[in-house]
């Protein structure tokens, strides 16, 4: 009886000091260069566990559905949907998995596999993290070049640096 009582107290305290978080309404994914901008409108995390005080615990998991471009301009969407471009119905997501999340001089910096038109490379991205209650936001500021994916041609008259914004609230599960 002892042991089934200490077991019990045990998972309770580590649901009680759990930092698994959902994902919530309000998530902005928003890209720009010189020459086209816009929004992902459709995101997805499979796990985001964030632990300030055990960053070895934390792990962060999204996916994003390439089809949900915005810029705004149907035909534009159209287009970046299509073969030349993110090739949706090929590649319909963007996904990154953290293999570690390391502390840095102005917040953290999730590394990982960034994967998008079927290419995956090792990614540093930078993100502040800040939390009231059970609330809590991801802001993250980093920049891909598009080449190094094979999206679109080289010298397509479209900037090969592309600047990523994300803004992500969640919630403590």
């Amino acid at each position: 009886m002892k042991s089934a009582v200490f077991y019990l107290t045990f998972l309770f305290s580590l649901t009680a000091f759990s930092q698994a978080f959902k994902l919530t309404e309000g998530y902005k994914i928003s890209f720009s260069n010189p020459d086209v901008s816009g929004t992902f409108d459709v995101m997805s995390s499979s796990s985001l566990y964030f632990d300030e005080a055990k960053l070895s615990n934390s792990k962060l998991s999204f996916k994003i559905e390439v089809a949900s471009i915005n810029t705004g301009n149907g035909l534009q969407n159209k287009h970046a949907r299509g073969e030349e471009w993110f090739d949706a119905d090929t590649y319909p997501y963007i996904e990154f998995t953290s293999t570690k999340i390391e502390k840095s001089n102005d917040g953290y910096k999730a590394i990982g596999k960034l994967q998008m038109h079927g290419i995956s490379k090792e990614v540093s991205i930078p993100f502040t993290f800040s939390r009231k209650g059970n609330k809590a936001t991801f802001v993250a500021k980093f920049s891909v070049n598009r080449s190094d994916y094979q999206i679109g041609k080289k010298n397509s008259g479209v900037a090969e640096t592309i600047k990523i914004n994300a803004s992500i609230p969640v919630v403590k599960k």
